[in-house]
């Protein structure tokens, strides 16, 4: 942390997490775009720097860059995207996520390797909703149920015995 990254690809670097402003660049969008492989998850939120906090504060994942249109998060080697709404002006889905739209409905976001107890901590000490608080499950999981500012619902969770 706190080093410049290079990437492999073009040999462009890019600044640490820690020293990313709004005003610095990530890497070419192409770039990134190509960088991408597997499964792929983008959340559509109404302002980046609320969920980006929340990630951050609660869930204590790595933020690899934010502006106010985009971010990429990072929890042990997957990356997930977030959108403004403002930036699918011309995108199908804006039509659905709109002013009141319930976000995530029926989707949950698990954080292995996240303690439970320690997130809910924190969304607690910063007035987030807690929907179940940390409990030890029969599949073998300590999970909390968290909601950040758009209405996802992630479950950081750690592994128990059973």
């Amino acid at each position: 942390m706190g080093c410049t990254r290079i990437s492999k690809a073009t040999g462009h670097s890019f600044p640490s997490p820690e020293t990313v402003t709004m005003s610095e660049d990530f890497m070419p969008a192409a770039e990134f775009g190509h960088s991408l492989k597997g499964f792929g998850v983008n959340l559509l939120v109404r302002k980046t720097a609320p969920s980006v906090a929340f990630a951050r504060e609660v869930l204590g994942v790595e933020v690899m860059y934010r502006n106010d249109d985009f971010a990429v998060l990072r929890h042990d080697g997957f990356r997930w995207m977030l959108h403004a709404d403002h930036t699918y002006h011309s995108n199908p889905l804006q039509a659905l996520v709109g002013d009141g739209a319930l976000r995530g409905a029926g989707a949950e976001f698990h954080l292995y390797g996240i303690d439970p107890d320690a997130a809910e901590a924190r969304a607690r000490a910063r007035g987030d909703t807690v929907l179940q608080p940390a409990l030890d499950k029969p599949h073998g999981l300590r999970e909390s149920y968290l909601v950040d500012p758009d209405n996802y619902v992630w479950v950081p969770s750690v592994s128990i015995e059973v």
